[in-house]
Formats: C-alpha cells, sequence, structure tokens
C-alpha cells in the first residue's frame, strides 16, 4: 500500500512541474526577444528633480560700536541624485559705518556625484565689495564636496581669477547632537592663496584662519536660531600686510543667528 502511495505522489509532483512549466512557455517575453524568460518587462522609471535653500548662516556680529556686521551664508541646488545645479553666496554687510559690504564667494557651479558622498563640482564665481573702492573678480572654479569619515562636512575648492591669481579654500564643520533639538557645530575655513591679492590686501601663502562654535536649537528642523562665538587670524604675508596697515590680525566675536530651509 505503501509503495503505491510513493508512486502515487510521485506522478503528481512531476505532472505539477510539468504543467507549470507549460503555462510559462505561454507568457510574453519582451518586445524583441525570443527563448528567454524575461516575463515581466519593467520600463526604466524616469527622473526625479527636486531642490532645496538652505540659509546657514544669518548672524549678527557683536564687533563693537563703530561696526554693526551681518553675515550670511546661503546654498541652494536643483537637481537629482546624480547631477546637481549649485548656488553658493557668502558675504557681510557692514549696517553701522555705512562702508557697504563685501561678497566673499557667489559660486555657480555644476555638481556630479562620482562616489556615494562625494560631488565633484566646476563652474563659474565672483567675489568683490559694493563700495567705492570696489574690486571685482571672476573666477574659474573646481571643488569637491562631501561627507568625511566621522561625519565632517568638507567644502573644498580651488579657484584661478580672471586676474591669474589660483587661491584655495576649504571648509569644515561636524555637528555633535546634545539632545535631539540642541545641536552643537564646530567650524574651520582656511583660505590659501599662491599669488598677492594687491586690491584685497592678501599675501601669497595661508592667509586666513577662522574658527568658530555654533549652538543652535531646532524649533523644528527647517528652523532653528543659535548663539556662537568665532576666533579669526590673519598669517603669512597677510598679516605682514595687515600690520602694516594698522588692522586688526585676531578678531575675536560673539554673533547670534539664524538657520533655516526649505
Amino acid at each position: 500500500m505503501k509503495a503505491y502511495a510513493k508512486l502515487f505522489l510521485t506522478f503528481c509532483f512531476f505532472t505539477s512541474v510539468a504543467a507549470n512549466s507549460a503555462n510559462a512557455a505561454d507568457l510574453p517575453l519582451t518586445k524583441g526577444e525570443s527563448g528567454r524568460c524575461n516575463t515581466y518587462p519593467v520600463s526604466p522609471m524616469p527622473p526625479l528633480y527636486y531642490g532645496r535653500i538652505l540659509l546657514d548662516r544669518m548672524e549678527y556680529d557683536f564687533t563693537g560700536k563703530s561696526k554693526r556686521i551681518v553675515s550670511y551664508e546661503l546654498t541652494g541646488w536643483y537637481g537629482g541624485d546624480y547631477q546637481r545645479l549649485w548656488l553658493e553666496l557668502e558675504g557681510e554687510h557692514d549696517t553701522g559705518s555705512g562702508n557697504g559690504g563685501e561678497i566673499e564667494k557667489a559660486d555657480l557651479l555644476y555638481g556630479r556625484l562620482v562616489t556615494p558622498f562625494w560631488n565633484v563640482r566646476a563652474g563659474v564665481g565672483y567675489a568683490g565689495s559694493y563700495n567705492s573702492e570696489a574690486d571685482d573678480r571672476f573666477f574659474g572654479v573646481l571643488g569637491l564636496k562631501g561627507l568625511a569619515p566621522y561625519l565632517f562636512e568638507i567644502d573644498t575648492n580651488a579657484k584661478f581669477s580672471n586676474k591669474g591669481e589660483l587661491v584655495f579654500d576649504l571648509e569644515a564643520e561636524y555637528e555633535i547632537s546634545i539632545t535631539q533639538k540642541l545641536i552643537l557645530q564646530p567650524r574651520l575655513d582656511v583660505s590659501y592663496s599662491l599669488s598677492r591679492l594687491e586690491e584685497l590686501d592678501i599675501g601669497p601663502g595661508l592667509s586666513n584662519l577662522r574658527l568658530s562654535l555654533r549652538l543652535r536649537y531646532e524649533m523644528a528642523r527647517e528652523f532653528a536660531p543659535y548663539i556662537g562665538i568665532c576666533w579669526s587670524t590673519l598669517s603669512g604675508r597677510t598679516r605682514d600686510i595687515a600690520k602694516k596697515e594698522g588692522a586688526a590680525r585676531d578678531i575675536s566675536t560673539l554673533f547670534a543667528g539664524l538657520r533655516f530651509w526649505f
């Protein structure tokens, strides 16, 4: 009896396999193909494009009675996961002395993802000041932006000006979550020049080093006031130029600001 049962089960198994094979053979194949079991052709998903504008810094520096400095830094981008168009603005405005302000950076860049955490970017840039002694410069920009090990955010660029000058800049920052809403952010800014920029009082070599610390409270992820402290120093030939002209070489400031994005 057991032998008949085993024989029956074996027959049912092979019958089922044969039926499934026949049904699979009747399914439609991809257009233009034959003999291959590609039964579910999938159309490629159209690319998605989106963007963001981040006002990373809008802060008031308490630098004294004669100067009331408002500093700003804005980053915007639009594109997909692999290619983006970037706009970066950075500068300061003196609301107390009436001397206008300075545009430290106004870059329009094309960026392409080369690794999961790094973008290579290239484009054009501008730097200058809007007062009676304005001296404008235009740059070709080549840079690298991404996330280094241990979650350090890095933004570094090489810039070649229309006057034949080559300068480098580096920004590095790190975020420490004290609580889910309270964030401490140390930041380093470094500038280096291979040439002397006469009108900007910048000498060759390491010209500026800035260390800052910001403590922000995220009332919402998109909106966060903060307070901070900054220490900046001039070095090398730039420091010598500032000393000769009687300008400050080391500056410490307290500031309060606002950060938001949409």
